[in-house]
């Protein structure tokens, strides 16, 4: 588990949000983590270092950076779409890239993050600031 940047003391109540929400390997998925965030008055960057502190990794990042969820297939119409949109820029942040999922889905645009050459920086939820290589995605 990596460094906690922040200390992110939780009451009682807090913990119990996070600890329900926990898949059957005992972790926090990337979508339920913005829920819990909201739920327990997080800021959605807090809950990395939030999860830490209680000892739970999160897991299944929507756009393939950790985790193991299972993508469909590379989009040549949504790569070509953000490319288009930022300017061939290959390095784009998890929000952004977020905010591209809008007129599709979540799911499609990190197949074709995660089968493509596009770098995703800045995690919403502060568990990363650069993602792992393409080689290293698990």
């Amino acid at each position: 588990m990596g460094k906690v940047q922040n200390v992110i003391l939780l009451d009682d109540t807090q913990k119990d949000l996070i600890l329900t929400n926990l898949d059957s390997n005992g972790r926090l998925s990337c979508l339920k983590a913005f829920k819990v965030a909201r739920l327990i008055g997080l800021k959605n960057l807090q809950m990395s270092d939030a999860c830490k502190s209680i000892n739970v990794k999160i897991t299944n990042c929507e756009l393939g950076v950790f985790g193991k969820l299972e993508f469909k297939e590379f989009e040549k119409d949504i790569y070509n779409s953000i490319m288009k949109n930022y300017n061939d820029e290959k390095k784009l942040t998890c929000k952004t890239l977020w905010n591209e999922a809008r007129p599709t889905t979540l799911r499609r645009v990190g197949s074709t993050v995660k089968k493509s050459d596009i770098e995703v920086l800045h995690c919403q939820l502060g568990c990363f600031r650069e993602k792992l290589s393409h080689e290293n995605k698990s």
